[in-house]
């Protein structure tokens, strides 16, 4: 496999290797990438973000210590969620950067996901496993955190097989899935991705690296229904990594490993694709109901409008009432960009 192959696979958190790319290399593949095109618009960098840590001296200590942060929220109150893999896994801050504690009740699965070469795998398998026990890393099952409209917070723990409810104080309410036991059953997941909020209450679990579905449960978190299987044509999914749904409630899906975003109404019939947009991994929705692809911008159409200005891809993202933009890169930072 290239080196180039394997960077990607590091860019998305898949290889536990010390191995990268220099960054001028990065720098040329991204200008390559889909959607490099678009214009900058409305968005500047706000630089380095969250605000450092103080040492017991009152001074700045450094950069956050994170690891892999896979993916950030809003609360309702305005203040952002960082899951991060490792101690302490949500940690919550102001917008400006200050530090507000560590939140929630739950913990993650030691496991992680880990890609199976081509050599290794069956046209029907998936292209990830879980890797468990001593070659495991700690909290390395985070993999989501989204806030409902009623500001409950979900997290997905993706080797735990589980997604969680917690309750606007971080309190456990809800857990959809068995702990530890993968299947296809309507109570439980292999290996899932996302979660995301219908408009009549219903929630939608991407069930990605090891099943290749969508899973839908009532506001009570009763199974109702599911689609997709494997595969590369219309419906189909290699990966559905992150999902939204709209106000009229159609689904977008990126299926990551296929490069293109699907798209389904709201009883999960397929609606259509946006293809060729590159190996995005995140989706979130605006206020004002356009798409964050990866750093790119799109209206529901699918039509790109601007983009951030960066060259990362953001394993997880997230949008404030105000249009900005929070990142989650796997490379153990966030980065946050101001709507001017």
């Amino acid at each position: 496999m290239s080196a180039w192959r394997y960077a990607i696979l590091i860019r998305c958190g898949l290889v536990m290797a010390c191995l990268a790319l220099p960054a001028a290399a990065w720098g040329q593949q991204a200008a390559r990438a889909p959607g490099s095109e678009v214009p900058v618009v409305h968005y500047k960098a706000a630089g380095e973000w969250p605000d450092q840590p103080r040492g017991d001296k009152g001074v700045p200590a450094g950069a956050w210590s994170f690891t892999q942060v896979a993916s950030v929220a809003v609360k309702h109150d305005g203040n952002i969620l960082v899951l991060h893999r490792n101690t302490d896994p949500i940690l919550e801050f102001a917008p400006g950067g200050k530090f507000i504690g560590i939140w929630g009740d739950v913990h993650f699965d030691r496991g992680k996901v880990m890609f199976v070469d081509k050599r290794d795998r069956t046209a029907a398998m998936s292209g990830y496993q879980g890797v468990y026990g001593a070659a495991g890393c700690a909290e390395c099952g985070a993999h989501s955190i989204r806030v409902d409209p009623e500001g409950n917070v979900w997290a997905v723990d993706a080797t735990g097989q589980v997604v969680y409810k917690m309750n606007p104080q971080g309190h456990l309410v809800m857990t959809l899935g068995t702990h530890g036991r993968a299947g296809q059953g309507p109570g439980q997941f292999y290996l899932p991705t996302d979660v995301a909020f219908a408009p009549n209450g219903d929630v939608l679990v991407s069930d990605g690296y090891g099943n290749a579905r969508i899973v839908r449960y009532s506001h009570d978190g009763r199974y109702l229904s599911q689609f997709g299987v494997r595969g590369n044509g219309a419906g189909q999914f290699q990966l559905p990594h992150n999902l939204v749904v709209d106000a009229g409630g159609k689904i977008y899906i990126t299926d990551r490993d296929n490069q293109r975003v699907e798209i389904f109404d709201a009883n999960g019939t397929f609606a259509g694709e946006w293809d060729n947009i590159g190996g995005n991994s995140s989706l979130a929705l605006t206020p004002d109901q356009h798409i964050w692809t990866g750093i790119v911008l799109r209206d529901l159409r699918g039509h790109a409008i601007e983009r951030l200005p960066t060259t990362s891809n953001p394993h997880g993202a997230t949008v404030a009432a105000n249009g900005d933009v929070y990142l989650g890169l796997l490379n153990g930072r966030v980065e946050k960009f101001i709507r001017q």
